[in-house]
Formats: C-alpha cells, sequence, structure tokens
C-alpha cells in the first residue's frame, strides 16, 4: 500500500525520509510519499499541521517514524524511528505532543523539547475490547493537559474523533453524540451554543451511523444506510462567505452509492467510496483538496490523479490544511 499527501507542506511533512532541501509550502497534486512505501507492515499516517506522525505495524513489531517539524531534531534526523514507539498499537501527534498507545499504558511525550520527554503516562485495562486513539480504557486523550478525559461507560463508545473545539463519539449502536464548542454549528445540535457534556445528535435518531470525524468548524459522518456523508458544519464557499448549518444534512456526492470512509480537515473534507475513488471539498487554499488548483469548493468533486493513475484509494486522512491517501494499483481485468 502506497501513501500520497498533498497540501500544506510548509515543515516538509511530505518529504520522503532522506531527502534534504525546502520544502514548498503549497501541494495541490498527490505527491508519493516514498518513506511508507512497501512496507511489509501496514502503516497508518496521522497528522497535525506541522508534523506527520507514521505507524508502522508488523509481526516483528511496531513503531512510529515522524515527518516535520519536530524541535531538536535535523533534516537527517526526519523520518526516523523514535525509540519510545517501539511495541506501540497506535499513535495521535499534535503540535507538542505524540501520544502512544500499548497494550497496557498509553504515554505521552513532548516532541517539541531538545530531547523527546515522558510527560504523562497511564497504565491501560488490556482485558478490554481493544479501541482505536484517542479512545482508551475508561475515557480518551486529549492533545494537551489534562491528557485524560473520562467517559461513562454506558456510552459504548467504539469511535471518538476530536476537533480543534469539539468531539464527536460513535457509540456501538450507531447513535452519535458531540460536545465542546458549537460557535459554527459543529455539533449538530440546532444552536451555536457549547455543550460541556456529550449530547446525542437528535437529528440523527433513527439513522444508524458507523464512522464520524471532526474538523476544525465542522463534522462529518457515514450512515449505515445511506452510505453518504452528512455534514454538520460551517461551510465555505469560494473564498466568499461563510454560511452555518447548525443541524446535519445529506452531502450529495455525484454518482457514488456507498462511501467507505471519511475524513475532516481544518475546513475541508474527504471521502473515499466503495469503488476506490475519493472525492474532496471545502477549503482548498494550499491544495489540500488535491485538484491541481488552489480553489475552494462546496460541492465534492471527484480527484482524477488517482483514476487517471490506475490507482484504487484505501483510505484518507486529513490534516489541518493537507490531505494523506493511501491507494493501490487497480486490479486490471482478466484478458
Amino acid at each position: 500500500m502506497t501513501w500520497f499527501g498533498f497540501g500544506f507542506d510548509g515543515f516538509g511533512q511530505m518529504r520522503p525520509a532522506g531527502v534534504s532541501g525546502q520544502a514548498s509550502c503549497n501541494v495541490n497534486t498527490p505527491v508519493l510519499i516514498s518513506d511508507v512505501c512497501g512496507s511489509e507492515c501496514g502503516v497508518r499516517v496521522r497528522a497535525s499541521w506541522s508534523s506527520r506522525a507514521d505507524v508502522h505495524r508488523a509481526r516483528c513489531g511496531s513503531h512510529v517514524c515522524v515527518s516535520g517539524f519536530v524541535s531538536g531534531s535535523s533534516e537527517e534526523d526526519c523520518g526516523a524511528v523514535l525509540p519510545e514507539s517501539e511495541g506501540c498499537t497506535d499513535a495521535l501527534i499534535s503540535e507538542r505532543y505524540l501520544t502512544l498507545s500499548f497494550t497496557d499504558k498509553v504515554e505521552c511525550w513532548e516532541i517539541q523539547h531538545p530531547q523527546n520527554k515522558l510527560v504523562w503516562k497511564r497504565e491501560q485495562d488490556n482485558t478490554g475490547h481493544a479501541v482505536a486513539l484517542p479512545l482508551v480504557s475508561g475515557g480518551y486523550i486529549m492533545p494537551k493537559p489534562p491528557f485524560f478525559r473520562p467517559l461513562c461507560s454506558k456510552l459504548c463508545a467504539v469511535s471518538l474523533a476530536l476537533g480543534s473545539e469539539h468531539a464527536v463519539l460513535l457509540t456501538s449502536d450507531g447513535t452519535v453524540y458531540s460536545w465542546g464548542s458549537g460557535s459554527h454549528g459543529q455539533l449538530g445540535h440546532g444552536a451555536l451554543t457549547s455543550q460541556e457534556e456529550p449530547q446525542v445528535v437528535e437529528a440523527l435518531w433513527g439513522v444508524p451511523i458507523r464512522a464520524v470525524s471532526a474538523g476544525n468548524w465542522h463534522s462529518a459522518s457515514v450512515s449505515r444506510n445511506t452510505e453518504q456523508p452528512i455534514n454538520e458544519d460551517e461551510k465555505k464557499e469560494a473564498d466568499v462567505f461563510i454560511s452555518i448549518q447548525a443541524f446535519p444534512a445529506l452531502v450529495d456526492v455525484p454518482n457514488v452509492s456507498e462511501i467507505s470512509s471519511i475524513s475532516c480537515g481544518s475546513r475541508h473534507t474527504a471521502a473515499v467510496t466503495g469503488t476506490g475513488d475519493l472525492y474532496t471539498w471545502g477549503w482548498g487554499h494550499y491544495g489540500q483538496l488535491g485538484h491541481g488548483t488552489e480553489n475552494s469548493t462546496d460541492e465534492p468533486t471527484l480527484v482524477d490523479y488517482f483514476p487517471s493513475h490506475h490507482m484504487c484509494v484505501k483510505d484518507v486522512i486529513c490534516g489541518l490544511w493537507n490531505t494523506f491517501v493511501s491507494a493501490v494499483p487497480k486490479e486490471q481485468p482478466p484478458s
């Protein structure tokens, strides 16, 4: 599986390991990130505004490599394995901290430090059902202190997405909860007020949801029935004005009947279809939509780089101002 990146690259987040030189600020078409290619293990990309973390998973062990702006690292060190990450199962990266999840513990390391510094640690109960970060046993992890926030066990959380100031949670029965800042309608409760505790998104009652994501000022989810993305968000139209949409609304992706995954950046959204195509929309100032321009659009638009290169998209991860995509060659029909 191969990973590509496009959008903001001011700190070399998309620079392959071992490649030096000046980073270009805007990348508006997908570029190959060769340091996570051809791996015998699975790779998951995590992104912050200035950095990228690659979680390499293999039978012989797992580890994390960090690219971009990391204090105390040189260009030669960029993309190197972090010794502290050996054996981890998942990771999250923010501007200052790298959170590592192990089978028996969770650790937060300060990476904007001359030497990586352990600043927080919590023992994990590994007897329960495995969950992905930022979820951990009994709660979830934030990218700044206090790192651990408890969650009521009755919520039966299976997925949690963190925006810059809000959170969206998905339960095992497909119910969506949200809380935090609601100033741009990102909570989907029909108002522009904040919510301190998880509150069910009532507009989605009766619509089983199977995936959620959160950006700076918007949220998105994918239903099990319609298989189309649903936004509760701020929408930006060609850098002209901002409109507030405080209730969830169905997003029409042309000629698409199924969405397999979705991700939100600061003010853009990306969705992978069941047939392996990638659609993006929202703010495109840094080329994060991948359409070869720096234009914004409210309409989900096909990123034609991948079909034109006979590639099938498998996953998408949005950073704040950039997008990372995993893809594989399309299977050729038998002759």
